[in-house]
C-alpha cells in the first residue's frame, strides 16, 4: 500500500491568483490545506520610510502607488490626517467631489476585484465585463486629474481642480468611426457631471449583467458557498473591516459611524452578509457597487447646484492660481516656497481612517513641526486580513485557497508598504 504524507507547496509568488508577490507555504495532507504561512515582504515599498524624507505635498503621490486599485482613497486619509494636524476646513464642495471620487473609485476597485476573483476560480466573462465600466471611470480620473491611475488629485486643503467643464472626445480612427464613433462619444457632450449622470443611469444595468452570469450559477456557489467561513466574533478578533467584516453580518462602516467629508449628507445603505462565506462577501461587494452609484448620483446634484471654490484660500497651504502668480510677487513667492520647501504642520499626532474599499484604510503621522512628518504608519485593511489566511483555509482544498486569497482582496502594494 503507497505511504501516504504530508507535502510542502510553495503557492506563489509568481503564481497569477496570488494577487501581487504573495508567497504561500502550504502544508498539505493530500490535496487538504493543515496549514497555510503567508511570507511577505517580497515588495519592498518602503512608502512609510521614504515619507520621512519627503515634505507633506510630495508623499501625496506614493499613495497612489500603495493600493493601486483603490488610489484616491488612500490619498483621502492621508490630506485627512494632514488637514487634522493643520487645523483647516476645506470648502464644502470640495468635500463632495472628494466623496463622489471616493466612491467612484470603490467603484473601480470592485470591478477589479470581481473580474480577478472571478477569472481566478474560473469565470472568464465577468472579467471582461468588469473592464468596460472601469474603463469608462478610468476615462473620469484622467479628465479631472490626468492620470489614468496615480492621480495626485487630492491635496491637504482640497482637490487639485474643480471638475473640468467639457469631457474629451474620442477622435475619428480605424477602430471608432461613422456611428460607432457617435455611440463613443455620446455621453462625452457635455461636462464631467452630465457624464457621471449617464455613467450611473447606466450602471445598474450593469451590475444585474454581473449577476445574471454569477449569482445563481451553480458552478460559482460551489466554489463560494461554505468556503472561508468566519464568525461574527472571529472577524472582530482578527481586527477585520469592510466587506469581511460585513459579511459576517456587522454592519460597521465608518461612512455612518464615523462620517467625514460630507458622507452625513449622504442618503446610503450598509449590506451585510448572513453566513460569513466567501458567496456572502460577494453579495455585499454586489450590493455596495449600487450604493456607491447612488451616492455618486447625490454627488452629481449637490454639485451641479452648489459652484464654489474647491481648494482654501490659504496661501501657506495651498498655491496661488496661475493667473494671480503672473501679476503678484507675494503669490509667486507663495508657490516657489510651497512646492520647494513646503509647508509646516504644527507639531503633534493625527490619526485619520477611511472607509476604504477593502476596509478602515488609516493614516498615523507625527510631526514635530517640520516640512516633513516625523514619522508616518499606514494601517492598511488587507495587510490585517491576510493574517486570518491560515485559519480561514484549513481543512479546505487547494482550489480553495485562491478562492480565500480572492476574496480576501489582497493587492500587495499595500501590504508590503
Amino acid at each position: 500500500m503507497a505511504e501516504i504524507r504530508n507535502y510542502t507547496l510553495n503557492f506563489g509568488p509568481q503564481h497569477p491568483a496570488a494577487h501581487g508577490v504573495l508567497r504561500l507555504v502550504l502544508e498539505l495532507d493530500g490535496e487538504v490545506i493543515q496549514r497555510a504561512d503567508p511570507h511577505i515582504g517580497l515588495l519592498h515599498r518602503a512608502t512609510e520610510k521614504l515619507a520621512e524624507h519627503k515634505t507633506f505635498l510630495q508623499s501625496v503621490p506614493y499613495m497612489d502607488r500603495l493600493d493601486y486599485v483603490s488610489m484616491m482613497c488612500n490619498e483621502h486619509a492621508y490630506v485627512l490626517a494632514i488637514e487634522r494636524l493643520l487645523g483647516i476646513e476645506i470648502p464644502e464642495r470640495a468635500k463632495y467631489i472628494r466623496v463622489m471620487f471616493d466612491e467612484v473609485t470603490r467603484i473601480l476597485n470592485h470591478a477589479l476585484w470581481l473580474g480577478a476573483h472571478a477569472l481566478d476560480i474560473g469565470a472568464m466573462t465577468v472579467f471582461l465585463y468588469c473592464f468596460r465600466e472601469r474603463e469608462d471611470l478610468m476615462d473620469a480620473y484622467e479628465a479631472v486629474s490626468g492620470a489614468r491611475m496615480h492621480a495626485a488629485y487630492y491635496r491637504p486643503g482640497g482637490v487639485y481642480r474643480d471638475l473640468p467643464e467639457r469631457m474629451p472626445q474620442y477622435r475619428e480612427s480605424p477602430w471608432k468611426k461613422g456611428g460607432n464613433l457617435k455611440r463613443f462619444n455620446a455621453w462625452r457632450e457635455g461636462s464631467m457631471l452630465d457624464y457621471l449622470d449617464a455613467f450611473t443611469d447606466d450602471f445598474p444595468e450593469r451590475v444585474a449583467e454581473y449577476e445574471s452570469l454569477l449569482t445563481d450559477n451553480r458552478i460559482w456557489k460551489q466554489r463560494t458557498v461554505g468556503i472561508g467561513v468566519i464568525s461574527p466574533e472571529k472577524a472582530q478578533s482578527w481586527g477585520m473591516t469592510g466587506a469581511m467584516l460585513r459579511g459576517s453580518g456587522i454592519a460597521w462602516d465608518l461612512r455612518k459611524k464615523q462620517p467625514y467629508a460630507s458622507y452625513a449628507e449622504m442618503d446610503f445603505d450598509i449590506p451585510v452578509g448572513v453566513n460569513g462565506d466567501c458567496y456572502d462577501r460577494y453579495l455585499v461587494r454586489m450590493e455596495e457597487m449600487r450604493q456607491s452609484n447612488r451616492i455618486i448620483k447625490q454627488c452629481v446634484k449637490w454639485l451641479r447646484a452648489n459652484p464654489g471654490p474647491v481648494m482654501v484660500q490659504n496661501f501657506k497651504v495651498a498655491p496661488p492660481s496661475r493667473a494671480g502668480m503672473k501679476e503678484d510677487m507675494e503669490a509667486l513667492i507663495h508657490h516657489f516656497k510651497l512646492f520647494t520647501e513646503g509647508f509646516h504642520v504644527p507639531p503633534g499626532e493625527a490619526y485619520a481612517a477611511v472607509e476604504h474599499p477593502k476596509g478602515e484604510f488609516g493614516i498615523y503621522i507625527v510631526s514635530d513641526g517640520a516640512n516633513k512628518p516625523y514619522r508616518l504608519k499606514i494601517r492598511t485593511p488587507d495587510y490585517v486580513h491576510l493574517q486570518s489566511l491560515d485559519e480561514m483555509a484549513r481543512g479546505h482544498m487547494i482550489a480553495d485557497a485562491v478562492t480565500i486569497i480572492g476574496t480576501q482582496d489582497i493587492v500587495f502594494g499595500s501590504i508590503d508598504r
